[in-house]
């Protein structure tokens, strides 16, 4: 296991971990915005982070048969614990604002999923998922992120999500924005809303 502060050396390094003013994909505000696709773009780097996060998937979830990851911040880190776990690993993608499960990708009935993402704030992307796996009549098996930055005011998953990270940063409606964020240009970093 990586310490906290190695782990936060390695996001500072790949510039994975940013401050500002940020829109999330969740559409809640943030002083911190956690671009995993950066530190995924450092495979070397990043390699200490999966192989942390697979040895505590590994420790609480006893039998997986597929890892679904939500495109497109789920893909990498999806396909690199899929190859630690020896896993098939799948992804799904939005068609007209939907998940759905494209390129000839499929959950077989009854078998045990697990969803992976690089971040959870909200848990909407991945809480989208569990329809496809229950649409196939499989099982969820639960959830990991590399990053979990989710609290229990914003978070709509009720069951426990395995991280490499928890970070606390706070997030705030529009309507609720602290007067020092509201003096920040706002960023839409995240990939949700693109057309």
């Amino acid at each position: 296991m990586l310490s906290l502060k190695k782990s936060l050396n390695i996001l500072k390094k790949t510039n994975a971990l940013l401050e500002g003013h940020f829109v999330l994909s969740s559409g809640l505000h943030s002083s911190k915005y956690i671009q995993c696709a950066k530190l995924l773009s450092y495979p070397h780097k990043a390699q200490l982070i999966s192989k942390s996060l697979a040895y505590e998937i590994k420790k609480n979830f006893k039998k997986i048969d597929l890892i679904l990851a939500p495109a497109m911040g789920g893909i990498i880190i999806g396909y690199e614990i899929g190859k630690i776990l020896k896993k098939e690993t799948i992804f799904c993608e939005r068609v007209k604002g939907k998940f759905t499960l494209r390129r000839g990708f499929n959950i077989k009935r009854n078998s045990k999923v697990l969803i992976i993402e690089d971040v959870i704030t909200t848990g909407k992307s991945s809480l989208e998922c569990v329809s496809l796996i229950k649409k196939s009549k499989a099982k969820l098996v639960g959830f990991a992120c590399i990053i979990d930055r989710s609290n229990k005011n914003t978070i709509k998953i009720k069951q426990k999500i395995i991280s490499h990270l928890k970070i606390n940063v706070p997030t705030y409606k529009s309507n609720k924005l602290p007067k020092e964020l509201k003096r920040i240009p706002v960023t839409k970093p995240g990939s949700r809303f693109i057309k």
